[in-house]
């Protein structure tokens, strides 16, 4: 393998990490006490040349778990008017996490990488109802890294001065259609765009691969 195929590839590019783009739509803010009612995963890929897109989206309908509290104000906000409707298709939080798990799984080792790195808008939000599911599911093999993620708001922040979804979007040039908003399939679509043109933009500025100095640095 070339030198320049050896920095092509999401092992090297994020040092062993492979980034999954999630958004999950929920009845709160309180990922132990709060039900997750949706969730989406897209798993991203590098082609031949280092540019990084988006590969398989995977997505649920989530059914709330027993004894989960349910917020009027969240419903209202991302239009789920009633999380029991069998018209929703919901599965269980154990279903829906399996097959995330599994697709991420199989893809991760495709590529080599070591473990998965959760990439969300305020991704602190979705981290952690991730891994509050996974833990009444009692799943063992969680593919996320525990604590780290990439998150969106900030990157968009550097790179485009915007940290709300719908403007960073705009700004970098991604159709964004408001009245979709606050779904977890299109709002994770429109992330992992954002979050993969973030890095092919620091790629065409020259930001990657890094250059090795050729020479040490003067110390006059």
């Amino acid at each position: 393998m070339s030198q320049d195929n050896q920095f092509n590839t999401l092992k090297s590019r994020f040092r062993g990490y492979f980034p999954v783009v999630i958004d999950v739509e929920t009845a709160g803010f309180n990922s132990k006490t709060d039900a997750l009612l949706e969730i989406c995963a897209v798993t991203l890929q590098m082609d031949e040349d280092g540019w990084l897109k988006p590969a398989t989206t995977i997505h649920f309908h989530v059914a709330p778990f027993e004894g989960a509290i349910l917020h009027k104000e969240a419903l209202e906000f991302n239009g789920i008017r009633d999380p029991f409707s069998p018209l929703r298709g919901a599965v269980s939080e154990e279903v829906a996490l399996k097959e995330i798990y599994k697709q991420i799984r199989k893809e991760q080792k495709h590529t080599d990488c070591t473990r998965a790195i959760m990439v969300a808008h305020n991704a602190t939000f979705d981290h952690s109802f991730v891994m509050a599911a996974s833990e009444r599911a009692k799943l063992k093999r969680n593919p996320f890294h525990p604590f780290a993620t990439f998150d969106t708001a900030a990157l968009s922040g550097l790179a485009y001065g915007q940290t709300v979804l719908a403007k960073a979007c705009q700004t970098a040039e991604i159709p964004f259609d408001n009245r979709e908003a606050h779904s977890a399939l299109y709002d994770t679509e429109r992330t992992a765009e954002l979050f993969c043109k973030i890095v092919n933009k620091w790629k065409q500025l020259g930001g990657w691969p890094l250059c090795t100095p050729t020479e040490e640095p003067s110390v006059e």
